[in-house]
């Protein structure tokens, strides 16, 4: 069983590795502006990393080129700079210190001209920490939207598009901010399907989506927004900036690492150690209990029959799951998915998987994810725990920490969604 944890760490650490900032953000970098000013801005859990990696590229390769911004990421992800200020703000809840990040980000593009140059870093996490409000809307209608968001069971993209229609800086009013000078955007997606208007809710591209769409995702899900988030979604005013606007012509996009990359890097892996991978998708979505039971369903197929392929073999997959809230417990997606999957699989042998967030955190906790193998719901029994009761109370967390089956790595820095294996050994019936 040890040799089996170290190798689903092993993909793991992979997956994360392939996403490291320091390594793939340097090739996306462009050349200093020739004749004005050079300025990074950024926002997103990778974004400190990234400014970093920037700022060594350019001391190295432009010494004689100045460098400054200004760059905004969660807590506890800051890394030291000299030219790029970082500041730490909170996620996934909006506090006062990503409200201010955000502000200085606009002061720092205002007044550009079209002979400067802005570098700006995105990656996953972005939504929460820009924080400019629209409307009437104060830091505690955000903070309340954030969390009626969250709690929503909406997709990534369902959720970003409320947000880009109830902010001064997503949905690309950060690159109409920057106009008329050149923006490059380096990105780190963390969405399925990297789409760029999705990651980070695209401060710097155009948004398709529309106040109409967002106020019928708001009614579909039944959310109790506050009065001022309703007032502009019904008004309807101020659309964020559509493909063909004129602000977007000196914009350019430019993807540093994206989860397919991450998955490949921990398919490797598994052929190494003489294991077959099959990439399920980089972009799975849905229940997060609920794709844990189809994948265990999938896994039972590859163990019994063969098929998709025959063991032994890893089932690995991306994307990202949400949670409906139903309980009071603690725990985020990917340790709720890897709970669904224990439940189905029900203790059969030769199947044990992990489910981790990129970046280190699940939901708001303190743990990555979890991982399960056919002894996981004995040892739960073993301690009077009883996993669907868990299940039904949104405690994954509390589950997996009663039975030691958390996975702790501490914020990782980059953040490329989620990361889930299944390894699965050959029927011994």
């Amino acid at each position: 069983m040890a040799e089996t944890r170290d190798l689903l760490l092993e993909m793991f650490n992979a997956a994360v590795r392939a996403a490291d900032p320091m390594l793939c953000v340097p090739p996306c970098l462009p050349e200093p502006a020739k004749n004005g000013r050079t300025i990074v801005i950024g926002a997103g859990k990778a974004s400190a990393v990234m400014a970093q990696a920037t700022e060594a590229h350019w001391v190295a390769q432009y010494p004689n080129r100045d460098l400054e911004g200004v760059v905004v990421t969660r807590y506890g992800y800051a890394v030291p700079c000299s030219k790029i200020k970082i500041v730490e703000a909170s996620h996934p809840v909006p506090d006062e210190n990503g409200m201010a990040a955000a502000q200085e980000i606009l002061e720092a593009v205002s007044g550009l001209t079209e002979n400067d140059l802005v570098i700006c870093l995105i990656s996953g996490g972005g939504s929460a920490l820009l924080t400019v409000p629209a409307g009437n809307m104060t830091l505690a209608d955000k903070q309340a939207v954030n969390k009626a968001l969250l709690a929503s069971g909406a997709t990534i993209d369902e959720m970003n598009c409320i947000r880009k229609h109830l902010s001064k800086i997503k949905g690309g009013r950060l690159a109409a901010a920057c106009a008329p000078a050149r923006v490059i955007s380096i990105l780190i997606s963390d969405v399925p399907g990297d789409d760029p208007q999705v990651i980070a809710s695209g401060p710097t591209v155009p948004d398709e989506s529309t106040f109409a769409e967002a106020l019928r995702l708001v009614r579909h899900y039944d959310m109790e927004l506050p009065a001022s988030a309703m007032a502009i979604l019904e008004a309807g005013a101020e659309e964020t900036p559509k493909p063909g606007d004129p602000i977007f012509e000196n914009t350019e996009i430019r993807m540093a690492a994206a989860p397919r990359l991450s998955l490949n890097a921990a398919a490797e892996v598994a052929r190494k150690a003489g294991v077959t991978p099959l990439i399920l998708g980089d972009s799975l979505e849905g229940e997060s209990r609920e794709v844990g039971t189809v994948l265990a369903g999938i896994a039972q197929s590859v163990q019994s029959h063969g098929t998709p392929v025959a063991a032994p073999a890893v089932l690995l997959s991306g994307g990202e799951t949400t949670v409906t809230l139903r309980g009071k417990g603690r725990g985020g997606p990917n340790a709720e998915c890897v709970l669904g999957m224990a439940l189905a699989l029900d203790g059969q042998t030769g199947i044990s998987a992990l489910c981790c967030d990129t970046d280190g955190i699940d939901g708001s906790e303190d743990n990555a994810g979890a991982m399960i193998d056919p002894g996981t719901l004995d040892r739960a029994r073993d301690k009077g725990v009883d996993a669907a009761t868990y299940l039904r109370n949104n405690d994954a967390y509390g589950f997996f920490q009663a039975i030691d089956g958390l996975i702790v790595t501490g914020p990782t820095k980059t953040n490329v969604n989620d990361f889930r294996a299944i390894l699965i050994e050959p029927s011994k019936g």
